[in-house]
């Protein structure tokens, strides 16, 4: 069994939420973006200061590498460590960030990475194409690193992150799914191998040097945790497990 839960290294969440954009599935305490967010992120910009990034969006378990005093930690969403939790996917996040600790050196004391572990199948299945923890955000502290240096230290460290499918204007949510999902006949379904219909995207604006909001689109129909036993009647679906070492 592993350890109780203790105190939250980070002293709250290791990761927020992300407000949906018009027509994206809404969960259980999810809220929505304003109007004028829409807009700015699919529309119409304030001016040339904004920049408008999108990246698809992945389905797994949302988790955290934080440094904090020379410790390098594992983080669950909740803030907790992933050791400690109850359920086997967060404690085979543990032992792999254990075992790659070299891919985070860039990582200073205070800062921590934010990433999918897409180990275990929640609502999306995927053939795996690359490492199961797949980067998003950055933080020095409260503070969101720009994507550009986000990018630069995963290429240096070869970490994988979600596929960018836009930088520039504005990106419509049509536009989105369709370079998502291609033409009819493709047979496009993202970038990170998924085998079920990919869950959408995410937006983010960046302005004057700082990542000002971020917005999501999941596609309406998507059900979330689908796969987890929780839901399906017992049965764990796995996109990766560790390789025995003989």
């Amino acid at each position: 069994m592993p350890p109780p839960k203790t105190e939250k290294p980070l002293g709250s969440k290791a990761y927020g939420s992300i407000a949906h954009l018009p027509g994206s599935r809404l969960g259980a305490g999810d809220h929505k973006l304003t109007d004028g967010q829409d807009r700015i992120l699919c529309l119409k910009s304030r001016d040339k200061h904004d920049l408008i990034i999108v990246r698809e969006k992945l389905d797994g378990s949302n988790c955290t590498v934080a440094r904090l005093n020379g410790e390098l930690i594992p983080l669950g969403r909740a803030g907790y460590r992933a050791i400690s939790s109850p359920y086997e996917q967060h404690r085979l996040f543990h032992n792999w960030v254990v075992e790659n600790e070299s891919l985070f050196d860039f990582l200073n004391d205070g800062d921590r990475l934010a990433g999918e572990w897409l180990a275990q199948a929640h609502g999306t299945r995927y053939n795996l194409l690359h490492a199961p923890f797949v980067v998003f955000d950055l933080f020095h502290g409260q503070a969101r690193a720009l994507d550009d240096e986000l990018t630069d230290h995963c290429t240096r460290a070869g970490l994988v992150m979600p596929h960018l499918l836009h930088k520039g204007g504005p990106l419509s949510i049509d536009k989105a799914m369709h370079l998502l999902q291609g033409e009819p006949g493709d047979r496009r379904n993202g970038y990170h191998g998924a085998i079920d219909p990919v869950e959408g995207a995410v937006w983010r604006v960046e302005r004057k040097g700082v990542v000002d909001f971020l917005g999501k689109f999941v596609r309406p129909d998507k059900i979330d945790g689908k796969y987890l036993p929780e839901l399906n009647g017992g049965e764990t679906i796995w996109n990766w497990r560790p390789t025995k070492k003989r």
